[in-house]
């Protein structure tokens, strides 16, 4: 099953385990940046990692077997869709001893993980679906108005309607009087149409949550259209697209995942800009993992800055839940630290909890020159 909407999530938050542990599988299976090998090699290690986990697991044995039956079972469907699907990433929910599996592919490959716990872990899928926008794609011309909602690389149509817009003629007359009655006549049936395409386009805003319009006229039409669009949706137009109303589905499709893929290339380029030019200044900024945690102990992060899927391991103290790259005690109250798989996750996770926002930009980018990682902070640094 494709992982699409907040539904999804809402239905694994919900599920109850009544005491017992669930197992939580992520696993980045991208081909355009992995090979087979490679991908299936990394499943190996994941979920060898997991089974000593599980065997190290403070519960009963009935709790154990139950866990490494879902290990078993992830390893058999992970082997299967590396070599059967194109997904960049898999995710699976497994609750043997509620007799509860759930897999996903998933549009964006995620950090490699598994979680045991008594609740499923959504929180990669809630970051997946912030990482993408659900676009409204409208395309006019004289006669037609199409509809499309696209939403994780996926389009689907929404409606279409016609209006019987008359062809532009040459007329003759006393000064051409009867050719600027005739314009008038089918300029009146134009405006006419782009109202009934502006009103339809309000009401499917209100039916779906678009985060963002793109809109397709004819090149001399665009601003005419868009003044009878409600305000609350011209804010919401992100890009003007070439596509018409007669394109299939498909060539549209590949239009707009194009410009949505710059206009989030941008996004990530302009946070990752002023993050920067913050830093050079000596602002509210910081950047590398060691100082970027540091910051964090102290309460002091606002925004995260992540390059996604950059993992470290690290230490966290028991008592106070502060991280730590290396330190084997904490220095405020001098007990052994504990070991945590991926201090990058537990960072973004916190900084969530504590209301703050986290930002993850795909890599190659200017960020890498400052450890993959910063943050704008509440404070000067």
């Amino acid at each position: 099953m494709k992982f699409q909407d907040r539904s999804q999530i809402e239905a694994l938050a919900k599920f109850k385990s009544q005491g017992d542990l669930v197992t939580s599988f992520y696993m980045d299976t991208d081909k355009g940046r992995m090979s087979k090998k490679e991908i299936g090699t990394a499943l190996k290690s994941l979920l060898n990692e997991a089974r000593t986990r599980a065997g190290e697991l403070s519960a009963g044995k009935d709790k154990i077997d139950a866990v490494l039956r879902d290990l078993d079972r992830a390893a058999e469907y992970g082997a299967q869709t590396v070599q059967g699907s194109n997904a960049a990433g898999l995710a699976v929910f497994s609750a043997s001893q509620r007799d509860f599996w759930q897999p996903f592919e998933l549009p964006h490959g995620p950090r490699n993980r598994v979680v045991f716990d008594t609740n499923f872990y959504v929180r990669p899928l809630a970051s997946i679906l912030d990482k993408y926008s659900r676009v409204c794609v409208l395309l006019v011309d004289r006669r037609e108005a199409v509809w499309y909602d696209v939403l994780m690389g996926e389009i689907k149509f929404l409606d279409k309607i016609q209006s019987d817009v008359p062809k532009r003629v040459k007329e003759g007359g006393f000064e051409g009087t009867a050719e600027k009655k005739i314009e008038r006549h089918i300029d009146a049936h134009l405006q006419d149409h782009h109202k009934k395409a502006a009103q339809r386009t309000f009401e499917l805003s209100k039916k779906i949550p678009f985060d963002w319009i793109f809109i397709g006229t004819e090149e001399n039409h665009g601003a005419e259209f868009e003044s009878h669009l409600h305000r609350y949706l011209c804010d919401k137009i992100k890009a003007h697209v070439h596509s018409r109303p007669a394109d299939s589905p498909a060539k549209v499709l590949q239009e707009v995942l194009e410009v949505e893929t710059r206009l989030k290339k941008a996004e990530e380029e302009e946070i990752v800009g002023k993050l920067i030019t913050e830093l050079e200044r000596g602002g509210r900024a910081t950047s590398g993992l060691r100082d970027t945690v540091r910051r964090l102990n102290q309460f002091e992060v606002q925004t995260l800055v992540v390059t996604h899927n950059f993992s470290r391991p690290g230490r966290v103290c028991p008592t106070h839940k502060f991280f730590y790259l290396d330190d084997f005690k904490c220095p405020v109250d001098d007990k052994k630290t504990e070991i945590v798989q991926d201090l990058v996750d537990e960072a973004i996770e916190t900084v969530l909890k504590r209301g703050g926002t986290v930002r993850q930009v795909e890599p190659p980018s200017k960020l890498d020159r400052y450890g993959g990682i910063g943050a704008f902070l509440k404070y000067k640094a």
